[in-house]
């Protein structure tokens, strides 16, 4: 009987990893059409090159698993200033950037463009427009329609047409930056749009979060970051293409 319990169990170890091996060859890749259009991959699945520490800090908060790229949960770091996000070697100005990503229950995080790295900032949400991603649903506080998924945070509000997949299951984000225009997508599906400084978004920035943070959005280029807020996340096929003017 034990014999067979261990066969068994060796069999579905072995299925579990032909799954794993299977989805691994189809994540992290360009297709040729992709390639002739100009994108580029930020994330080869194996390694984080290309990425380093904000500002230098450390990179022990996150892993290469399973062909993603995945913040391991630091609960020290929750709400914290000090939080090791992940950012991007290059600096970007326009450009489409697509990413899949999927939370643990109750997680919160985001990616953050047009980020500058400086001493006098603490962490990047300080200079870089956020795309939020967080679990809507099992979030352990009440959260204002501004923190929820797909919202530019403390500016911007998703449309109707957001649909959120529940935890556990990939969500896909695009977002758009070209000149003053930005746009943010979910799952297919444009979530909403906006005009970087113009009146609208001046009288925004001026009130609420950002009178902590003087410097935020005023950047016209800077690098691509993932954010570490203490909670488990996972990232793959991320790819950036350049919006050439």
């Amino acid at each position: 009987m034990r014999v067979k319990l261990i066969i068994c169990v060796a069999i579905i170890l072995g299925f579990v990893s032909q799954m794993r091996s299977a989805e691994c060859d189809q994540a992290n890749k360009l297709t040729a059409d992709e390639k002739a259009a100009g994108w580029k991959l930020l994330f080869d699945g194996k390694t984080m090159n290309g990425w380093h520490g904000y500002n230098g800090q450390s990179t022990k908060s996150w892993a290469v698993e399973n062909c993603t790229l995945k913040s391991v949960g630091t609960e020290g770091n929750y709400g914290s200033d000090l939080r090791a996000d992940l950012v991007t070697d290059q600096q970007y100005d326009n450009f489409e950037l697509n990413i899949d990503w999927k939370t643990s229950k109750g997680g919160n995080s985001g990616v953050i463009y047009a980020v500058v790295e400086d001493p006098k900032y603490k962490a990047a949400w300080m200079t870089g427009p956020e795309y939020q991603f967080i679990d809507d649903v099992g979030f352990p506080q009440k959260l204002e329609e501004w923190q929820k998924a797909g919202a530019n945070y403390a500016m911007h509000l998703p449309n109707k047409q957001k649909q959120l997949k529940p935890v556990g299951e990939w969500n896909n984000t695009r977002i758009v930056v070209n000149g003053t225009h930005v746009e943010h997508w979910l799952n297919g599906k444009k979530i909403l749009e906006f005009e970087r400084w113009n009146d609208e978004w001046t009288k925004l920035r001026n009130s609420g979060k950002w009178k902590e943070a003087p410097d935020y959005g005023l950047a016209k280029k800077g690098h691509i970051v993932l954010q570490d807020h203490g909670s488990v996340f996972w990232f793959k096929d991320i790819k950036i293409r350049e919006i050439k003017k």
